[in-house]
């Protein structure tokens, strides 16, 4: 199989009458939850699960198998008896949220660039599976998608040779910041061309699907980087790498384009309905704890619970700022109100591991 020759960006011949309902549908979705968003003091703060979670998803397209809770609980605990693979795998799903952070601090003071990109793909791989293939470089080598032990002459697919990897990627670039009729067929393009690509040696999936919430971010289509869009893709994850495949092979992107505008809708639908069950939750939890603990900290009770809802009583004394002795008598109070319950019991010098129990069941 010959290496692909990427199409050069703003594509030509798109069918744009066939998607029209479609961009209205999906514009108007997502800004219906980026009001939510808006609408929210934290959101940094009561979504930082959320944020979790894509990050467990999209690594699991991957193939990696950790939990949410696995994630949450190793944070909490620093140590866990689990298999070294799956200590792997948590640090990759850390490392994605890493680079998330550092994206973000970027977009502040300037746009997406090439550059950006390698950093942040440096930061996705550091100490995991993969940090020995070119970590924050373009590859300089051919690289090709198939089974393990594949030969290139049985690939799936052959992304462009390392002589015209500049070049492809240079056009992708320019076309990040091209004034597109539509913003959001401009990121299903974006997105696809950047698997089309495959400008790194490991981690390009993952990478590839960071860049969604940047860009919508960047380009003001939301308030704070924050869309999940991993659930739907890896939940279609056969159909998604189908569609990407069939660009390659039959130039089919008014197809891929109605896949990823139809992902968009259906997960800023889901993305709506957890946005406002956390942000219902937390003003239930407000009051309950309020009347609970009669504390002058119910503010920094919440900010934690909601930060980190699995963690341990360490944990909790240092991230709320409360002082030790009234934060042990509070978590006293919640955890006989059920508010909290005891994941894992403390052992030796190991503190107890307490779990809130009701963000992390609208999270799953």
């Amino acid at each position: 199989m010959k290496p692909y020759i990427p199409e050069q960006l703003p594509l030509k011949n798109l069918d744009w009458i066939r998607f029209i309902t479609l961009i209205g549908n999906t514009n108007a979705e997502l800004a219906r939850y980026d009001g939510i968003l808006q609408g929210i003091v934290n959101p940094h703060i009561l979504l930082s699960p959320l944020t979790t979670k894509e990050a467990v998803l999209s690594s699991r397209i991957e193939g990696t198998q950790a939990t949410l809770e696995e994630v949450l609980e190793f944070e909490a605990s620093q140590k866990i008896d689990i298999i070294t693979e799956r200590e792997k795998d948590i640090q990759e799903i850390i490392n994605y949220r890493k680079s998330i952070r550092f994206a973000v601090d970027w977009l502040s003071v300037k746009p997406i660039t090439l550059n950006m990109i390698k950093q942040v793909h440096s930061i996705l791989l550091d100490s995991v599976r993969g940090k020995d293939k070119g970590r924050g470089r373009f590859r300089a080598v051919q690289n090709w998608i198939g089974r393990p032990g594949t030969p290139v002459e049985q690939a799936d697919y052959v992304p462009p040779e390392p002589m015209q990897l500049m070049e492809a990627l240079s056009d992708f670039e320019k076309y990040i910041h091209y004034d597109e009729k539509d913003r959001l067929v401009q990121l299903a393009i974006i997105h696809a061309q950047f698997e089309i690509i495959h400008p790194f040696l490991d981690g390009n999936g993952r990478l590839g699907r960071i860049l969604i919430p940047l860009f919508l971010y960047e380009k003001k289509l939301l308030h704070s980087p924050m869309f999940y869009i991993s659930e739907h893709l890896e939940k279609y994850r056969d159909e998604y790498y189908e569609r990407l495949k069939a660009i390659t092979r039959e130039k089919k992107w008014d197809e891929w384009i109605e896949f990823f505008l139809k992902a968009v809708v259906e997960q800023a639908k889901l993305n709506s309905q957890k946005t406002i069950a956390i942000l219902n939750l937390y003003n239930k939890e407000k009051e309950r704890i309020q009347s609970v603990t009669r504390s002058q900290y119910v503010m920094k009770i919440l900010d934690t619970l909601f930060a980190r809802p699995i963690f341990s009583t360490t944990d909790f004394i240092r991230e709320s700022g409360i002082p030790k002795r009234s934060a042990i008598r509070i978590l006293n109070l919640i955890e006989k109100e059920r508010i909290i319950t005891v994941l894992r019991p403390s052992s030796g010098r190991k503190a107890n591991i307490l779990m809130f129990n009701k963000l992390i069941e609208i999270i799953q």
